[in-house]
């Protein structure tokens, strides 16, 4: 069976983990917790970087960190995981969805204006399969209404737009290192700080509500509850895990490219039938290659293609069932205007195998089988 995602696996994780539990400092903010920060910080050229127990966290910080009450809203997509809509539910604010663009899959900017009330706080974007949204644009509203900006870049370490780091755009980034990603600590994340003005309130939510960031820095001669917080740390055993993979990140992400650009050049001929759609990566963008879809015709055929793929042994899913048609996004939030794409751009998408050293004899089955399946369909079309 080839499986539709494998956690990467360098090699040095278990040397930096032995590591770990040698310093006797395997909870939260140890030497690795620091190592990975540090990393970040300098890669991406950010104000600061607390890595989280999770990108769910990581959000849930960045929430707590707008000030939100149950009198604001808050714009995002519907086309996103539920951590995206949660965090902000968490504070009683109320959701408010916005179409997406179908090149893309994500948020349509130019739709985003319309959906913006006296109540509007904040402008969530989510940068769908490590693709970025049009930020300038999404910038410029936000400073001409006075908005903060949270970027859920979970799935966008390593992607850029217009040169600039995604996840260090907005006044918030978010990441994550699930099991999932590109880059791994089991369950991790980080929150990116781009305005240091939050740098200290951050800490302290991080930190259960106490000062204790600061006195371990010398700062202050003892620590003490200055406000409200949780325990969003994780353990310097999950660090040490990323730390070894940081290390290699320019290889995993070389690697990942190349696997989704064999994909993308397999399957082109097929786009050019008009068979399928492939991705699209706007001019100014570079991707990590986080994931690679296709575009069905329509929902039967994603259906049809996903069980011809699992009776060969191969394992395509598809992704997100839109927020705003969810029981909790009804309860929650609303959708602004029409929803002309979410809905049915997200029924015919569908996600290929794509994972750190995923190798050609595989992915040369998986490309040999989607053609395949395609070209009957291409053929079914010229009968009909």
């Amino acid at each position: 069976m080839i499986y539709f995602n494998v956690p990467p696996f360098i090699g040095n994780e278990f040397k930096y983990l032995k590591e770990a539990v040698e310093n006797r400092k395997i909870c939260g903010d140890g030497p690795f917790t620091k190592k990975c920060s540090t990393w970040l910080e300098n890669r991406f050229r950010c104000k600061k970087a607390l890595l989280t127990t999770s990108g769910t966290a990581a959000l849930e910080m960045a929430a707590l960190l707008c000030g939100l009450t149950p009198e604001d809203e808050v714009i995002l997509p519907s086309y996103t995981f539920s951590s995206t809509a949660t965090a902000f539910v968490l504070t009683g604010a109320k959701l408010v969805f916005v179409d997406i663009r179908p090149e893309s899959m994500n948020i349509d900017e130019k739709k985003m204006e319309a959906a913006i009330t006296s109540k509007t706080k904040v402008i969530c974007v989510m940068h769908y399969a490590g693709v970025a949204c049009e930020m300038d644009t999404i910038m410029d509203i936000a400073k001409r209404y006075k908005l903060l900006v949270v970027e859920d870049a979970a799935q966008s370490v390593m992607s850029t737009y217009r040169g600039r780091p995604l996840g260090t755009i907005g006044d918030f980034g978010c990441y994550s290192f699930h099991e999932t990603k590109n880059y791994s600590m089991g369950e991790g994340g980080a929150l990116i700080i781009n305005d240091e003005k939050y740098i200290e309130k951050a800490e302290i939510l991080r930190e259960k509500g106490t000062n204790r960031s600061q006195y371990f820095r010398g700062q202050i001669a003892k620590y003490n509850w200055v406000d409200y917080g949780s325990s969003y740390l994780p353990s310097d055993l999950n660090a040490a895990y990323l730390w070894g993979q940081l290390q290699a990140a320019d290889e995993v992400n070389n690697n990942r490219l190349s696997i989704w650009s064999k994909y993308w050049k397999a399957f082109e001929p097929l786009r050019e039938k008009g068979v399928l759609e492939l991705p699209i990566i706007p001019e100014g963008c570079t991707h990590n290659a986080h994931m690679f879809y296709i575009k069905c015709k329509d929902l039967e055929t994603r259906t049809a293609y996903i069980d011809f793929m699992k009776q060969n042994n191969i394992l395509c899913v598809f992704h997100y069932v839109p927020l705003h048609s969810a029981p909790a996004g009804i309860r929650f939030g609303r959708f602004d205007g029409e929803d002309e794409y979410t809905t049915v751009e997200s029924e015919r998408l569908v996600r290929l195998p794509l994972y750190y050293h995923l190798d050609d004899a595989n992915q040369d089955y998986i490309i040999q089988k989607t053609i395949e399946f395609f070209s009957e369909k291409a053929k079914e079309g010229v009968q009909e």
